[in-house]
């Protein structure tokens, strides 16, 4: 959000004359739980987590960065892409509160 508005304020004053923001970015962190696939897990939840996995993810539904890592067990790959799906959720909702906070 701070280096969109900033963007804003150099290309309405000319200091640039092309938008360098190609996408959105958002990241999030994620895990497996007692079973369960966990958006932001809190320190509990985190503690106990059999996996934990943070992505970085941009507006057109590429992956920038993606790490998983089994701490309680091991997981399989639909366990990686179930992780993966809740992040596009979270990160779904962190760029619609994005867009408003520079409307």
């Amino acid at each position: 959000v701070a280096l969109r508005l900033a963007v804003n304020g150099l290309l309405k004053s000319g200091a640039l004359t092309v938008d360098p923001i190609q996408q959105q970015v958002a990241a999030v962190s994620c895990g497996i739980y007692q079973g369960n696939p966990v958006l932001d897990l809190d320190y509990d939840e985190d503690s106990a987590a059999d996996a934990d996995a943070n992505f970085v993810l941009l507006s057109n539904g590429q992956i920038a960065e993606a790490q998983a890592t089994a701490e309680g067990a091991t997981y399989d790959e639909e366990g990686l892409l179930r992780l993966l799906r809740l992040a596009r959720i979270g990160c779904g909702r962190i760029f619609e509160a994005q867009l408003k906070a520079v409307q």
